[in-house]
C-alpha cells in the first residue's frame, strides 16, 4: 500500500512538473525558430524518465534481481489489464529495451521476435507466463501498434523514442562545436529508407527459421528445438532468440547509461552469459557495442542516421503512411500550395532529409521518412505554408517569423 502511494505521488509530481516546464518553454521562449525545439526536447526527456519510470519509483534492490544492480526489471504498464494474456506490457513504438531495467513499455520488435520464438506457444517466458498462444500474442502487438500509428504516426519517432533523444543531443554537441553536419546524397538517402523494410523482413524471417520447430513442426536449423528447464533454451540459438536485439543500439546504449548512473551493475553484465563482451552473450555484447559505436559517429556527421534505418520506424511508417492506412491515419502534415514558395527551407532542416514537403504541391506531404517533429513547420517563414493536422484539426501552423 505504501509503494502504491509512492507511486501516485511520483507521478503527480511528475505531471504537474511537466505541465509548468511546458508553460514556461511556450511562454518565455522568444525565439520563435528554437520554441517547438525547445518543446520537443523537453518532452524526450520527459518521455525518458516516464519509460524508464522505475528506475524513479522502485521497489530497489530486491534479492531477485540484486545480482543485475540496485534498479527493478520492470513497472510495466498494462501488464496487470492483460494479466498472462499479454504479462510484457504495452507495446508502445519507441525503443523501449527490454534488457535495461527499469522497464515501463515494451519495444515491439522485441515483442514480435520473442513471441515467434521462442515463445511461440510456451507457456512461460522470461520471468512471467503466458495462457495465450504466439499468434494471439502477436495480434495484441501490431492490434496496438496499429492503433498507436493510426493515431499519431511516427510522431513517437519524433518526439518520445529514447534513442532518437540519444541522435539528437549528438546532434546539438556537433553544434557546439560549429561542425556543419552531413548530408546524403537523394539517391543513399532514398535506398537508406528502403533498407529499413528490408531490415524488419529479414530478422522477421530469421525468428521464423529459429522458431519453425514450434511453428511448423519442422526444425530447419539444428539445435532449435526448445528445451531446458525453462524450455526456452533453444541449443545453438540459445542466445539467438530476438536476433534484432543483437544488433539494437539501443540495447547497450540503455544498459551502458544505467551501469553510470549505478542502477545496473557493469562487472555483472558484462560477463553475462558466455564472458566479456561474447557474440551472443544476454546484455552487453561485441555486436551491439561496435553497432552502437558506428551509429554514434555516424549520427554525428549525418542528423538522425539511426532513424533513417530503423525498422521499428519502418513498422510505425507501414500503419501510417502506406495505403490503406495513410487514408485514415488522424495525424498528417499538410501544405497549402498556394502559400508556399518553393524557398526549400524545409527541405534543408529536415533531420532525415524527407522531401515530399518540398517536392509534392500541397495536401498531405506525410511520408515515411517523416517523424513529425515539426522542424519545417518551426522553420518555414511563410504564415499557414505547413500545418500539422490532428483529426482534421489544425494544431501547429508555421509563422512569418521573419
Amino acid at each position: 500500500m505504501v509503494w502504491e502511494n509512492s507511486i501516485t505521488l511520483v507521478a503527480l509530481l511528475f505531471l504537474t512538473t511537466g505541465v509548468f516546464c511546458v508553460f514556461f518553454i511556450l511562454k518565455f521562449t522568444k525565439d520563435k525558430t528554437k520554441k517547438i525545439s525547445n518543446l520537443r526536447l523537453f518532452i524526450q526527456v520527459a518521455a525518458l524518465l516516464a519509460i524508464f519510470l522505475g528506475l524513479l519509483i522502485g521497489p530497489f534492490g530486491t534479492p531477485r534481481w540484486l545480482p543485475l544492480g540496485i534498479s527493478p526489471r520492470d513497472s510495466l504498464v498494462g501488464g496487470e489489464f492483460f494479466g498472462n494474456q499479454f504479462p510484457d506490457g504495452l507495446s508502445v513504438p519507441v525503443l523501449a529495451c527490454y534488457y535495461p531495467n527499469g522497464r515501463t513499455v515494451t519495444c515491439p520488435i522485441w515483442q514480435i521476435q520473442a513471441y515467434i520464438f521462442p515463445f511461440w506457444d510456451t507457456g512461460r517466458g522470461y520471468d512471467v507466463f503466458y495462457s495465450t498462444s504466439g499468434l494471439e500474442k502477436l495480434a495484441i502487438v501490431f492490434g496496438l501498434v496499429i492503433g498507436m500509428s493510426i493515431v499519431l504516426g511516427r510522431f513517437f519517432c519524433g518526439w518520445l523514442c529514447p534513442f532518437g533523444l540519444y541522435m539528437d543531443l549528438i546532434t546539438r554537441v556537433r553544434k557546439f562545436f560549429r561542425i556543419r553536419h552531413l548530408s546524403f546524397s537523394d539517391r543513399t538517402n532514398t535506398a537508406l529508407g528502403q533498407f529499413r523494410f528490408i531490415l524488419i523482413a529479414a530478422f522477421l524471417i530469421l525468428s521464423f527459421i529459429f522458431g519453425s520447430y514450434a511453428i511448423f513442426g519442422t526444425e530447419l536449423i539444428p539445435g532449435t528445438i526448445p528445451g531446458g528447464p525453462l524450455g526456452t533454451e533453444a541449443g545453438i540459438v540459445g542466445s539467438l532468440n530476438e536476433p534484432f536485439c543483437l544488433v539494437c543500439p539501443m540495447r547497450p546504449l540503455g544498459i551502458l547509461v544505467e551501469c553510470a548512473l549505478g542502477y545496473m551493475n557493469y562487472s555483472y553484465v558484462s560477463q553475462i552469459t558466455y564472458g566479456p563482451f561474447w557474440v551472443s552473450g544476454f546484455y552487453l555484447t561485441a555486436i551491439n557495442l561496435a553497432v552502437l559505436i558506428v551509429v554514434t559517429v555516424l549520427s554525428f556527421a549525418y542528423r538522425r542516421f539511426w532513424c533513417r534505418i530503423c525498422p521499428l520506424g519502418a513498422l510505425t511508417a507501414i500503419f501510417s503512411t502506406f495505403s490503406p492506412f495513410k487514408q485514415i491515419a488522424l495525424t498528417r502534415l499538410h501544405k497549402n500550395e498556394v502559400k508556399c514558395t518553393k524557398c526549400g527551407v524545409c527541405k534543408r532542416v529536415c533531420p532525415t532529409q524527407a522531401t515530399e514537403m518540398f517536392e509534392k504541391k500541397g495536401g498531405d506531404v506525410t511520408e515515411s521518412r517523416c517523424m513529425l517533429c515539426m522542424r519545417c513547420i518551426e522553420m518555414c517563414p511563410y504564415e499557414d505554408a505547413l500545418t500539422l493536422e490532428v483529426a482534421g484539426k489544425t494544431v501547429l501552423r508555421s509563422r512569418n517569423w521573419l
